[in-house]
């Protein structure tokens, strides 16, 4: 049996007849039921060739007459150009003209030039960008020639270009930094509208493998909103941000972009939860007049639990150094409960205690030294971040945050998933910042409202195509010289 493929385009009563191809098939099997993915490549590369081949005639037909004087514009001459789609490589014969006499100009032009900009479509460029922000790059590569009929052309290197192209133009769209993002005074802020539910945002770093040797920073954050009052359902919504330390700009004004797209307000609580080191620290500070700074609870265990561990080395024989542990206890229970004070003064009489056995002949300093250290390093924290230390275990009690927990699943889900820690791929840190931002965009269902903001056209929400030419196309008699299969 052979099946022939068809379409025909119908325009003011007129039909034209192309060839898509025909399909030999036998006695039925079950593997060659229905048609292969290579048979379907085949048909959709086609079908893109013959329609798109129409739409531009279509167009160059319609812009060739000058739009004053009505005259034809002579033709220079033409060259092909390579156009890269979802459905395969076209090769496009794009005019050149000359410019009507009446135009002041004068010269040539290609009308071709502004239909089409750039030599890949939207609809590939965001395929491409999407998936090399989940995956690596070759097996972005891989993944789309196993699927679609790409052509050769299509590269890993081509696919991380295209990324970078994309997320520049993206950091090209954002607006300057600012130390100062509030606006407005008290008045106007009462006078807002109820917002909705509190944001909390919390912020922590990562690493990556630098090219050649060492590691670069990186900051990731995610930012939680409890609700919308304009929602039956009170779900949280959430959204991450990421950027290289050393390479962003525009730290600040990235993250309260974030917000802004969340529906912050002035009179909007919002709650900035971090490890308390400087760079994440000065970056949450003015951006909203609401704001709550919170020292991370897990950062401060995690520090006094190092201190509680070196106490046990501790030589048990010293009547001095009996009552460490017990005083790192009372140190913590302060803490907790946000008296910060008295918990200073528990580490201050800690190192007094550690400098005085330094004296005695009985002690290995080595051990002491090194903890009378940690404890100074503990006291300089706390004094560094005093400020944002709260009372922790009122806010347990009331169900409130008081660790980034939900920051190290962002980092994870951010950094650690694409940039790959056991791997030994080097990075720049220009390319992963820049990854970094359309991978951002993927995971909080960004990207392709970034697209339609950059093609109007692009994939527009609720349009649904219209199969109704194909399958269910107006009753016509087939002529004698074509029987065509597909209607369009």
């Amino acid at each position: 049996m052979q099946i022939r493929l068809q379409v025909t385009l119908i325009e003011s009563d007129q039909e034209d007849v192309h060839d898509l191809g025909s399909i030999e098939r036998g006695t039925l099997n079950f593997e060659p039921l229905g048609l292969s993915l290579e048979e379907g490549k085949a048909v959709l590369h086609a079908f893109q060739t013959v329609l798109m081949e129409q739409q531009i005639s279509q167009q160059l037909e319609g812009v060739r007459p000058c739009p004053d004087c009505g005259v034809q514009r002579r033709m220079k001459g033409h060259h092909h150009v390579l156009l890269h789609t979802v459905y395969g490589d076209i090769s496009v014969n794009s005019p050149r003209w000359w410019r009507c006499a009446c135009d002041v100009q004068g010269g040539t032009f290609s009308p071709l030039s502004s239909l089409m900009p750039e030599n890949t479509t939207p609809e590939l460029l965001f395929l491409q960008t999407k998936w090399a922000s989940m995956v690596s790059y070759g097996v972005t590569v891989d993944l789309l020639r196993d699927v679609l009929p790409m052509g050769k052309t299509l590269n890993a290197e081509t696919v991380r270009k295209h990324v970078y192209q994309v997320a520049q133009r993206a950091e090209d769209a954002l607006g300057a930094e600012q130390a100062f993002f509030v606006e407005g005074c008290q008045q106007d802020w009462d006078a807002l509208p109820m917002p909705d539910g509190p944001l909390t945002v919390g912020i922590d770093g990562g690493f990556v493998r630098a090219t050649g040797k060492g590691w670069f920073e990186v900051i990731a954050g995610k930012s939680i909103l409890a609700f919308k009052r304009d929602q039956i359902e009170d779900r949280p919504s959430s959204k991450t941000f990421a950027f290289v330390t050393t390479h962003d700009r525009k730290p600040r004004r990235r993250l309260f972009e974030m917000l802004r797209s969340q529906g912050l307000q002035e009179n909007q609580a919002v709650t900035f939860m971090s490890d308390g080191g400087d760079n994440v620290r000065n970056l949450q500070m003015y951006l909203s007049p609401n704001a709550e700074h919170v020292l991370d609870w897990f950062h401060v265990t995690m520090r006094l639990t190092v201190l509680g561990q070196m106490a046990r080395g501790l030589p048990g024989d010293i009547e001095a150094l009996n009552d460490v542990p017990e005083r790192l206890e009372r140190a913590k229970h302060h803490l907790w409960h946000g008296h910060v004070g008295q918990g200073c003064e528990e580490l201050s009489d800690l190192e007094v205690k550690l400098s005085s056995a330094l004296d005695s002949p009985q002690v290995d300093p080595t051990c002491l030294r090194k903890m009378k250290k940690y404890v100074m390093d503990m006291m300089g924290y706390i004094g560094n971040n005093k400020a944002y230390m709260v009372n922790y275990g009122e806010r347990y009690r009331a169900g409130e945050r008081i660790s980034t927990g939900f920051v190290e699943s962002a980092v994870n889900q951010v950094i650690s998933k694409r940039f790959v820690k056991k791997q030994s791929m080097g990075w720049t840190p220009r390319g992963a910042h820049l990854l970094l931002q359309i991978r951002t965009r993927v995971l909080n269902d960004e990207l392709e409202d970034l697209f339609r903001r950059w093609y109007p056209a692009f994939r527009k929400a609720a349009l649904t195509p219209d199969f109704g030419g194909l399958c269910h196309g107006p009753p016509r008699a087939p002529g004698p010289a074509h029987r065509p299969v597909l209607w369009v």
